[in-house]
């Protein structure tokens, strides 16, 4: 008897696909709109769907965008655990992963608006998403991983939390996304630019280094 999964059927890659793009569409609307700005029929014109087709698959509006928070989060945490950073000489680990994180956020400006929609909702969403709290958690135990390597070389100091350091590294990517047309508007400076983009990449990544580094 052959217990081997069947092959996908073509109904069924085409659900799959069809899913995929209305989740790519609503990222791009929900990033943009927000929530309450974005709009189901919007949505299914520029899927060549039915708003019927979309609560098939997400039931909801809110289960929709609960969807497209779900699916920015594993992206980056998949490709973190992916690069396997902890793997690599504790200093030159952690210079990797801010250098990723700082690419991650400047290619994926979706994603930041999208999590900066979510807290002006107040994390309503993100905290009906299953096991989101263990889907995170990996990152936190590369980074502690990568720390205790660190301090057994005496390379880094003691006393450092990974959860802070993670905060840290996140919030100094973060804002050259989030802040990057206010803070064009103030000092002329576009975060943009290939030349303000690597300089700035350098600055974060020796400031967090500093600040772990064993003196």
């Amino acid at each position: 008897m052959n217990d081997k999964p069947s092959a996908l059927t073509r109904r069924q890659i085409n659900a799959i696909e069809t899913r995929e793009d209305i989740l790519d569409v609503a990222s791009k609307e929900f990033s943009e709109k927000g929530l309450a700005g974005a709009r189901i029929d919007e949505i299914a014109e520029k899927t060549q769907t039915s708003k019927r087709m979309i609560y098939y698959h997400f039931n909801s509006k809110d289960g929709l965008y609960q969807a497209v928070l779900e699916r920015a989060y594993d992206r980056i945490r998949t490709q973190e655990q992916a690069a396997r950073f902890e793997d690599l000489p504790p200093d030159q680990a952690l210079r990797a992963i801010i250098g990723h994180n700082f690419d991650y956020h400047y290619e994926h400006p979706e994603f930041v608006r999208l999590v900066m929609s979510e807290n002006v909702l107040m994390g309503e969403h993100i905290a009906q998403i299953a096991n989101m709290k263990s889907r995170n958690r990996p990152v936190i135990q590369s980074l502690q991983s990568i720390l205790d390597k660190g301090v057994a070389q005496d390379i880094f100091r003691e006393g450092i939390d990974p959860v802070d350091l993670h905060m840290t590294i996140s919030a100094l990517s973060f804002y050259n996304v989030s802040n990057r047309y206010t803070f064009l508007h103030n000092f002329g400076v576009d975060f943009a630019t290939p030349a303000s983009r690597a300089r700035r990449r350098v600055q974060i990544i020796e400031c967090v280094m500093a600040w772990v580094k064993k003196g």
